[in-house]
């Protein structure tokens, strides 16, 4: 079990790593130098030999591998992203990049996507270098770059030049999965991730006949346009349940003590009140739009107008999607991806899924351990070209109330110094076991 010092230390990384501003805002606008440096020079102490790689000056990742007793074993790697989303400070009610500690809470962007997770990997490791720990598998510690971003210069970069350093791996845990959610009838589900919905980020071109903005115009860009993104925005996706889905719904309504009936699962997700959330937004693809771009004065018709709609789709859905898409958008619009990823599946009864849930139980038996497919994505997209098998496992024991979800890129994210050290020792227990 980690010591004492681990569960101490993990509060410290934490806080040190979120006053370090690793804001990514996109389009090459990150550093996360500092923090990498940071993280490198921890697992340095812990005996470890650390390597520091860049695509591009500033953009940096670490990858280190702790050997395992059994050299027959695949290799499990272990990741987590160093950079965060922008924040406003004068939006929140302590400075997002002060790190500061205030009533047993850890306060700033990162607390929860994802410096904390990066900490719990520190400690671990640092705690079992004290013991004389080994584990069975061989372990790769991977801190990235711009995975809030397109990942380019961060785990895609790791992924397509330095394969040789996940060499073994065929499983991997990162954010995203193992956190306490409370359904507000006294339950407690700790969904563990095992899928994602892929990612398709499109930009929507429409064209028309620039003109004064007083005249008859029946091809106007704009209107061409806001026609299109309003059925874009009304469109009712189909119900298309995955297995991990599927997994879910019927682990959490034997939970309430209710059949599972997938013939009318909207009716289903009714009945299972507050945990609904945990999978309404994977029984169907999206499609959001989220930014318009058109014009430069009142008066005057553009040629042109640009929008960007976020659409995810589940694993073996993209075909449909794409049409979904040359349908919605018509003759009048084009539509191209600016940023393509692949859905992801993994088993829900594989041995690492069923070591995951055993070491959350061991801390947590009061509560539901269930699969669930994440609606977004993470750096495990990237890693699966690979062929490594992500699943989402950053353990938290959070409070009633405590709103995890709504503070993934939220204002005054933060994390309380128990959910912590509960995630310590759930990493530690279940990385010994796997």
């Amino acid at each position: 079990m980690a010591d004492q010092l681990a569960l101490d230390e993990v509060v410290t990384f934490t806080s040190d790593l979120i006053r370090m501003d690793t804001t990514n805002r996109g389009g090459g606008d990150a550093q996360e130098r500092p923090a990498a440096e940071y993280a490198a020079a921890r697992l340095a102490e812990a005996g470890l030999e650390p390597v520091m790689l860049e695509r591009t000056p500033g953009r940096t990742n670490v990858v280190a591998r702790l050997e395992g007793t059994d050299p027959s074993a695949d290799a499990l790697l272990v990741h987590g992203h160093l950079d965060v989303v922008p924040a406003e400070p004068a939006d929140w009610s302590v400075h997002p990049f002060s790190g500061e500690i205030r009533d047993g809470v850890v306060w700033g962007r990162g607390a929860v996507d994802m410096k904390n997770m990066d900490a719990m990997i520190l400690s671990v490791v640092r705690s079992w270098t004290r013991e004389g720990v080994r584990p069975r598998r061989d372990v790769v510690i991977a801190f990235t770059a711009d995975e809030e971003d397109s990942a380019a210069d961060g785990a895609g970069f790791l992924a397509d030049r330095h394969p040789h350093l996940f060499e073994g791996c065929t499983e991997g845990v990162s954010e995203s999965g193992a956190y306490t959610f409370h359904d507000g009838q006294g339950r407690q589900f700790y969904p563990i991730g095992a899928g994602e919905r892929g990612t398709g980020w499109m930009r929507l071109t429409a064209r028309g006949r620039a003109g004064h903005g007083s005249k008859v115009n029946r091809e106007n860009a704009v209107t061409r346009l806001a026609a299109t993104l309003t059925r874009i925005g009304e469109h009712e996706w189909p119900l298309r349940l995955t297995p991990t889905v599927r997994a879910a719904l019927t682990e959490i309504a034997a939970a309430y003590g209710i059949e599972t009936d997938l013939s009318d699962v909207d009716a289903l997700l009714e009945k299972l009140g507050g945990a609904a959330k945990l999978v309404e937004a994977t029984v169907r693809n999206s499609s959001n739009p989220t930014m318009l771009d058109a014009g430069y004065k009142v008066n005057v018709i553009p040629g042109e107008a640009v929008a960007h709609v976020d659409g995810r789709f589940l694993p073996d859905t993209e075909a449909e999607f794409r049409a979904t898409m040359d349908r919605l958008t018509g003759p009048d619009v084009d539509w191209t991806f600016s940023h393509h990823e692949i859905a992801l599946q993994a088993p829900v009864d594989s041995p690492t899924f069923a070591r995951m849930r055993e070491a959350v139980q061991a801390f947590a038996p009061e509560a539901y351990t269930v699969p669930y497919c994440m609606s977004g994505g993470t750096d495990a997209k990237q890693f699966a070209r690979l062929g490594i098998t992500g699943y989402g496992f950053a353990p938290l024991k959070l409070p009633e109330g405590f709103d995890y979800q709504a503070l993934f890129h939220g204002v005054d994210e933060r994390v309380p110094v128990e959910a912590l050290q509960f995630g310590v020792q759930v990493l530690d227990r279940f990385l010994r076991s796997a």
